[in-house]
C-alpha cells in the first residue's frame, strides 16, 4: 500500500511538467503574433512588409556588386604580380585541333574551303597621265601633295601654262599630272635618246623601259612631237624669258656666219635654257682675250690637241663644218634663246646640221685648223645684233695654272 502511495505523486508530478513544456514552447510565437496582431489593429502591416522588401532588395544589389567586383579585380590582380598585362582567355586558342578534327570528320562529304574575310586586291602603280582641273585655292605644293609628287614634277609637266611661276595658276586650268616624279616633254627632231637622257641626268633605259611611253625595247630612235615621261629626270627651273629644252621654237634658225659649213634654215628643234657653261673643261685663256679694240670678238680657251668641246648650251646645229674666214673646222649653234655660240679650230666635228644638242653635250674636239698658231678653242657668244663678251655670261672664271 506504501509503494502504490508514494508512486502517485511522481506521476503526478511528470504530468505535470509535461503539461508545462507546451506553455514554455508557445510562449514566443505567442508574443510574436501577438506583436504582429497588434501593429496590423494599429494599420501599419502593409507598411511594415513594403520597408522590409526594400530592404531585402538593397542587400541583394549590394551583394551582387561586391560580387562582381571581387571576379574583376581578379585578374588585374595575378597581372600585377606577374608584371605582365592581364590576358583575357581566347576560346579560340584550343579550337584549332577542334576544327581540325571537324573537318576530318566532315572530309567525306567533298572537298571543303575555308572561308577568307580578306580580300587581296593587287595594287599597281599609275602609270598614265591624268587631267587635273585646278580649283578655287589650290597651290602647286598642295596639288603636287595630292598626287604624292614634287612641286617640280607639275612645273615640268605644265610648262606651258605656269612657265615655272606659281603665280600663274588659275582655277579652270587642266594640269597634266605625271604617275611618277620626273620631266614631261615633247620629242625635238634630230634629238637622241643617249642626249636626252645625259641632259636629265638618267639613262637611255630608264627612258625606254617606262612602261607609261610604251616604246619598243629595242628602238634607238623616238619619232619627233612624241610626248615622253622621263621618271626620275632632273628639271631645272626657268627664269623669266628662258625656254626650257624640248619646246620648239617658232622662228626658222639661220646662222650669222657664212661658209661652205652653213645649214638651210631650221624650224623647230631643241631651245636652250637661256644660261652658258664652260665649252672646254680648262676655263682660262690660252691666247688672246675678248677686245672690241682689237677686233678680237671671242675667247681663246686652253685646250690640247683632241680635247673634248662640249655646247655651252641647247640649241639647234646652224653651221657644222669648214669655214674660209679663218676659223678653220667650226661649230655654230642656235639656242632660240636669242643668242649663238660659235667654236672654231676644231680638229673634229661630232654634230651635223638640224641637229639638236643639250647644254653639255660634246659636239667636237679642240685643234688648230684655220688661222691658229696651236690647239686652243676660239669661243663666241652672239646676239641678233652683237657679239658680246663671254665672260658677261659665263660662270666665274678659274685662275691659269
Amino acid at each position: 500500500m506504501q509503494n502504490n502511495f508514494t508512486s502517485e505523486p511522481k506521476a503526478q508530478q511528470g504530468e505535470a511538467s509535461e503539461s508545462q513544456e507546451p506553455s514554455a514552447r508557445t510562449d514566443q510565437p505567442s508574443r510574436l503574433s501577438n506583436w504582429m496582431q497588434s501593429l496590423l489593429h494599429m494599420g501599419l502591416g502593409e507598411s511594415l512588409l513594403r520597408a522590409a522588401t526594400n530592404i531585402f532588395s538593397l542587400i541583394a544589389i549590394v551583394i551582387v556588386i561586391w560580387l562582381a567586383q571581387m571576379y574583376f579585380r581578379q585578374p588585374a590582380a595575378q597581372a600585377q604580380g606577374n608584371g605582365q598585362p592581364p590576358q583575357v582567355p581566347t576560346p579560340l586558342a584550343a579550337a584549332p585541333s577542334q576544327a581540325s578534327a571537324a573537318f576530318q570528320d566532315l572530309s567525306s562529304f567533298g572537298v571543303l574551303r575555308q572561308t577568307d574575310i580578306h580580300t587581296n586586291i593587287p595594287t599597281r602603280a599609275r602609270q598614265d597621265i591624268v587631267k587635273y582641273t585646278v580649283q578655287a585655292g589650290d597651290t602647286i605644293i598642295g596639288i603636287a601633295q595630292n598626287f604624292n609628287l614634287q612641286p617640280k614634277t607639275i612645273f615640268s609637266a605644265n610648262y606651258g601654262l605656269l612657265q615655272d611661276d606659281p603665280h600663274n595658276l588659275r582655277p579652270g586650268q587642266q594640269l597634266n599630272i605625271l604617275p611618277v616624279d620626273g620631266v614631261y616633254r615633247q620629242w625635238v627632231a634630230g634629238e637622241s635618246i643617249d642626249m636626252v637622257a645625259k641632259y636629265y641626268q638618267v639613262t637611255s633605259a630608264d627612258i625606254i623601259s617606262y612602261p607609261g611611253n610604251r616604246l619598243d625595247p629595242n628602238t634607238t630612235s623616238i619619232a619627233a612631237g612624241t610626248w615622253i615621261i622621263i621618271p626620275g629626270g632632273v628639271y631645272q627651273y626657268h627664269a623669266l624669258g628662258q625656254i626650257p629644252l624640248g619646246v620648239t621654237r617658232s622662228n626658222p634658225a639661220s646662222p650669222q656666219v657664212a661658209g661652205p659649213g652653213a645649214c638651210p634654215p631650221t624650224n623647230g628643234g631643241a631651245v636652250g635654257t637661256g644660261t652658258f657653261v664652260y665649252p672646254t673643261d680648262r676655263h682660262y685663256l690660252s691666247g688672246f682675250d675678248y677686245s672690241t679694240k682689237t677686233n678680237h670678238l671671242g675667247l681663246d680657251l686652253a685646250a690640247n690637241l683632241g680635247d673634248n668641246i662640249y655646247a655651252t648650251d641647247g640649241g639647234v646645229v646652224v653651221y657644222s663644218g669648214v669655214n674660209n674666214y679663218g676659223y678653220g673646222n667650226m661649230i655654230m649653234i642656235d639656242h632660240g634663246t636669242g643668242f649663238q655660240s660659235l667654236y672654231a679650230h676644231l680638229s673634229q666635228i661630232f654634230v651635223q646640221c638640224g641637229e639638236s644638242v643639250t647644254q653639255g653635250q660634246v659636239i667636237g674636239a679642240a685643234g688648230a685648223t684655220g688661222n691658229a698658231s696651236g690647239p686652243h678653242l676660239h669661243f663666241e657668244i652672239r646676239t641678233m645684233t652683237t657679239v658680246i663678251d663671254p665672260w658677261d655670261v659665263l660662270p666665274p672664271r678659274s685662275p691659269a695654272p
